[in-house]
């Protein structure tokens, strides 16, 4: 979900009051005093919402709304009004305002609107993702990379299944990527211009899963490892497919169902009606003429997300690539081209790592680089790794990182 919140009230204390609540809650706050402080943060590329005062100095809330509006007509703008403005505030409503809210406003009727508008944006930018994923070609050529016969074979049977329509289980090691299959599918279905929403069933519940299933009416949900769904959640997902839930279901697994099936763990009924439909990905060990492609492209997809130069991959290199087994997959493959992108330790050595070890050794060579690339400054830092500010600042403190010391001279 968005994390940014553009904030514009002309009196300080309460702009400070509310982006100080923002921050609490882990949202990413940006204060403005006035109209023309506000406007250059609305933008095309702005993926947050509003919130602005209707009464001030010179340009008024009225008018920003009509130039957010002009900018994103679907960008949430929610109102602070004083007592006696409650009837400009309906006026404002008419003229596409998200919400009002009667200063001054609490923090938990404040966060709940700005929660309600953030989610309403997130699910709006994932909408327009899509749409413009489909228009942009085939889903399964451009994130099902690989030039093997087992790569052929698995972007024919996920376009098979796409277009089917029906319920389907994607299995796999770990790493090998069975949510990207599944966002492949619904990307290639006829609903793929429709909510594509994605869980780890492990984390839901009987309550859980109802509000998820609702979230996902005439779109896919996909369950990742839905081994892991307890009893009650598993009969709950039973009867609502009996019922009909209204959506298509896709659900990963990187264990043996057939296994949980036969020790009690996972209901019968809930594996066949999954197992109808399989996809199964193929490991790295099964299709090593492809690890040199896959290296390659993560390579290019590392240095241009940190904005590095492309290093050349030389023979040595990907004779180290072919002489591992990469138990960590696809997942693991991608950790060593993020750290050869980076100009850190060796391919060979990077394969000898465990998982955990290569993961925080990229993690941290990350935020070193946004901190580099942002001057230590900590607002713009956490923005661009799309972190909450708090788990920013704790991912800092894991690694021993300090802001400061990035900062220039001033």
């Amino acid at each position: 979900m968005t994390m940014r919140v553009l904030l514009v009230d002309d009196d300080p204390a309460i702009r400070d009051a509310l982006g100080q609540t923002l921050e609490l809650e882990g949202l990413d706050p940006v204060l403005a005093g006035s109209f023309l402080a506000a406007k250059d943060f609305l933008t095309s590329a702005f993926d947050g919402v509003v919130v602005t005062d209707m009464r001030m100095p010179g340009r008024d809330g009225f008018h920003l709304l009509d130039y957010a509006h002009a900018v994103d007509p679907d960008l949430p703008v929610i109102l602070l009004t004083g007592e006696g403005d409650i009837p400009m505030a309906v006026k404002a409503m008419g003229k596409g305002a998200y919400d009002f809210l009667e200063k001054p406003c609490g923090p938990l009727p404040f966060m709940a609107v700005v929660t309600r508008a953030l989610k309403s944006r997130a699910l709006v930018l994932e909408n327009r993702r899509l749409i413009a994923a489909v228009q942009t070609g085939d889903a399964a050529a451009r994130m099902l990379h690989g030039t093997s016969h087992m790569a052929d074979d698995l972007r024919t049977h996920v376009r098979r299944i796409a277009q089917m329509g029906t319920d389907a289980l994607i299995t796999g090691e770990r790493g090998s990527g069975t949510p990207k299959v599944a966002e492949v599918i619904h990307l290639l279905s006829h609903n793929a211009t429709r909510p594509f929403v994605k869980q780890n069933a492990g984390l839901l519940d009987v309550a859980g899963l109802s509000a998820l299933l609702q979230s996902g009416v005439g779109g896919t949900v996909y369950l990742d490892e839905i081994s892991n769904l307890c009893a009650a959640t598993q009969d709950a997902l039973m009867a609502a497919l009996d019922a009909g839930a209204g959506l298509r279901i896709l659900a990963g697994t990187t264990t043996s169902l057939e296994e949980h099936v036969a020790a009690g763990r996972f209901l019968e009924d809930l594996f066949y009606h999954f197992d109808i439909m399989r996809v199964r990905i193929p490991n790295l060990r099964e299709r090593s003429a492809d690890i040199p492609i896959l290296f390659q492209h993560y390579v290019a997809q590392a240095c241009e997300q940190a904005n590095l130069p492309l290093p050349d991959i030389g023979a040595d290199v990907v004779a180290g690539l072919m002489a591992q087994d990469w138990p960590g997959n696809a997942r693991a493959l991608m950790n060593a081209a993020m750290r050869f992108a980076m100009g850190l330790d060796d391919v060979a050595e990077d394969a000898g790592q465990g998982l955990s070890a290569q993961m925080a050794q990229v993690e941290r060579s990350l935020l070193i680089a946004a901190l580099q690339r942002h001057g230590g400054r900590a607002g713009e830092t956490a923005k661009d790794l799309q972190l909450p500010r708090k788990t920013f600042y704790d991912k800092l403190a894991r690694h021993g990182l300090r802001t400061d010391a990035y900062r220039g001279p001033i």
